[in-house]
């Protein structure tokens, strides 16, 4: 095996690998996988994700400058605040 297949090696991470860098659970990343936020190779039964998209996720998560959710307090509760239908789930 040449130095450039080794490289190449390299290029992937597992799920475990994933999580472990970004302190979540595995089944987070494996359900980002599922949801097609972030591409995945299937090697049998194995899954692995290249370098160069999980740094494209980081990327787009880094310079993402809106929340993706609001957030309601107990007060917005008492006040008579209606959550949206999704919020509710």
């Amino acid at each position: 095996m040449s130095s450039r297949d080794l490289a190449a090696i390299d290029d992937f991470l597992t799920v475990a690998e994933v999580a472990k860098i970004l302190k979540l659970n595995e089944q987070t990343v494996r359900n980002w996988i599922a949801d097609g936020s972030l591409p995945a190779l299937r090697v049998g039964r194995r899954v692995r994700i290249r370098r160069h998209d999980f740094q494209a996720l980081i990327n787009s998560e880094a310079t993402n400058d809106k929340p993706t959710h609001t957030t309601y307090n107990a007060q917005a509760f008492w006040d008579g605040v209606q959550l949206p239908a999704d919020h509710l789930a």
